[in-house]
């Protein structure tokens, strides 16, 4: 699974990181963003929580690509 997080959409609320910290954090600006080294997700556990977080986006911000 590929995961990217489009910053225009971003309003950083930060359900993201709260939901999947391992793949999420918020960036200097206080937007979303894909930690160093996992924009492709490989683990079911963790993928599942991507798909919440997606799911949870106020803006639909996070893309997911299976």
């Amino acid at each position: 699974m590929k995961v990217k997080v489009n910053k225009d959409a971003c309003i950083g609320c930060g359900a993201c990181a709260a939901i999947c910290d391992i793949v999420f954090e918020l960036d200097d600006e206080g937007l979303s963003a894909v930690k160093a080294g996992q924009e492709e997700v490989k683990d079911e556990e963790n993928k599942q929580a991507v798909r919440d977080a997606s799911e949870s986006c106020p803006t639909g911000a996070i893309q997911v690509e299976e």
